[in-house]
């Protein structure tokens, strides 16, 4: 007797289906899959730039943490050949990206700040000179007053919300205008559609940092800009697992000249992190609209907050730039251009500023008394982070500029996570009942010199 069980008719059955499958569909090739010019944001997020692995028809790219790449002979290669150039999965992500904004792929890069550092070296050399807003993260500040002026490079830096002082701040020497929307921290706009209409006139590359909203909910290269530039450690990773940088452009010749400069720096995104975009980036259309539905809710919460004195959200109809707010979401946009899956809502970001009754003592309080919320110096996470802007994050901003931009000492930067957002207020409010007001002090004491004065008639009356 055979010491094996027969296999069953069942068992036979699907062998041979499978094996009719396979002749079929041969495993030599995977099949091509084009995306419908059309498609919307959120299919482009999953499916753009993406392709199964041709060896094994894995969904998901792998990761090719490898140095080096073996060559078929002395300048015949697979279009690698050394992981400071190029890598698998780092280009996977720069089509991911490229694909997002309807751009050739982009460039990655190790961070955020690596990005800009080489725009400015790509673009810049000794005697030109740069327009950037005003009001920009403090990474950006320092590698020009301290990297970049030694070497010859001149920044002034502007009100971009005003378009008339960009275009006076121009020279004939100005190479570029680095504009960064909403300005971090205190979310001013910038009308990039006008800054793009007098840099094109004049032959200069217009550069936005569109982190804050990524291109789900705002658009710089359609409206006139020529280069996008992200820390893709926010939003589009979005789990406070990465660090990274990203730049797009449609031009061909800076895209070569970006490339050759990330290689001379060294600044190439691992191929780890990559990956790991590449995960968070299928997600980011869900993510960055629940941000900004919690992140208007909190607005709201904390504007009618007795001891908020001022909230910063572009999604408050009291914000001063509303209406340019309004004018260049991307849920306007599209319906504009009559796609079919133009959002309903309007969508203003994740990021909320705001003051205290009390100043820096009171902010102090606040984001020492947090529970919910972490001190913490990161934006665009799942979870919600609460930051001091100027000892973390714009600590290395002049006094004066920070003053001069509204970048006051108790400024506090909320990024909204996701998070039920009556848990981010809960918090808030319980955070912001540990502030003493010079109101609320006066009141106290009023109270407690009546309770005296009651219990001594009381004790009279005795």
């Amino acid at each position: 007797m055979s010491r094996f069980p027969r296999r069953s008719s069942a068992s036979k059955s699907f062998e041979a289906r499978s094996a009719a499958a396979h002749r079929a569909e041969p495993s030599r090739a995977v099949r091509k899959r084009e995306l419908r010019t059309d498609a919307g944001i959120e299919t482009i997020a999953i499916r753009g730039g993406r392709k199964p692995d041709p060896s094994t028809g894995a969904i998901l790219t792998p990761i090719f943490q490898t140095t080096t790449y073996a060559q078929d002979a002395v300048g015949v290669h697979k279009g690698h050949t050394y992981s400071r150039a190029s890598n698998p999965t780092v280009s996977a992500l720069e089509d991911a990206l490229g694909a997002l904004e309807n751009t050739p792929p982009a460039v990655c890069f190790s961070t955020g700040l690596a990005a800009i550092t080489t725009l400015f070296l790509a673009t810049l050399k000794a005697g030109d000179h740069v327009v950037v807003s005003d009001v920009v993260y403090g990474g950006t500040v320092r590698l020009l007053n301290l990297v970049l002026e030694p070497l010859g490079i001149t920044a002034s830096f502007v009100d971009t919300s005003d378009v008339k002082a960009v275009e006076d701040a121009i020279t004939s020497r100005t190479k570029l205008v680095f504009v960064e929307t909403p300005a971090n921290p205190t979310l001013k706009l910038v009308d990039v559609e006008a800054i793009a209409r007098i840099t094109k006139k004049l032959g200069i590359p217009l550069a936005v940092d569109n982190t804050f909203l990524t291109p789900v909910l705002f658009r710089p290269l359609d409206l006139g800009a020529d280069i996008t530039v992200y820390s893709t450690t926010k939003y589009i990773e979005g789990h406070n697992a990465t660090v990274g940088g990203s730049i797009s452009t449609r031009d061909a010749k800076l895209l070569d000249r970006l490339r050759l400069f990330r290689k001379s720096l060294g600044s190439i995104q691992a191929p780890f992190d990559a990956w790991l975009t590449l995960k968070g980036l299928k997600t980011l259309p869900l993510r960055i609209r629940q941000h900004s539905r919690g992140a208007l809710e909190v607005a709201r919460f904390l504007k009618s907050h007795p001891k908020v004195t001022k909230v910063f959200y572009p999604g408050l109809s009291e914000f001063e730039q509303y209406d340019l707010a309004l004018r260049q979401s991307q849920g306007q946009l599209r319906a504009k251009k009559g796609l079919k899956n133009a959002d309903s809502e309007t969508f203003f970001g994740g990021i909320v500023a705001f003051e205290v009754a009390g100043g820096v003592d009171s902010g102090v309080t606040v984001m020492n008394n947090v529970q919910l919320c972490t001190l913490a110096e990161n934006l665009g996470a799942t979870e919600t982070l609460i930051t001091h802007p100027v000892s973390m994050t714009h600590g290395d901003v002049p006094r004066e500029q920070r003053e001069r931009t509204g970048i006051t000492d108790g400024l506090i930067r909320l990024s909204v996570g996701l998070e039920d957002p009556a848990d981010i207020i809960a918090d808030l409010e319980q955070a912001l009942a540990q502030v003493v007001t010079k109101a609320t002090t006066t009141r106290t004491a009023t109270t407690r010199t009546t309770t005296i004065k009651t219990r001594g008639r009381a004790r009279q009356l005795a």
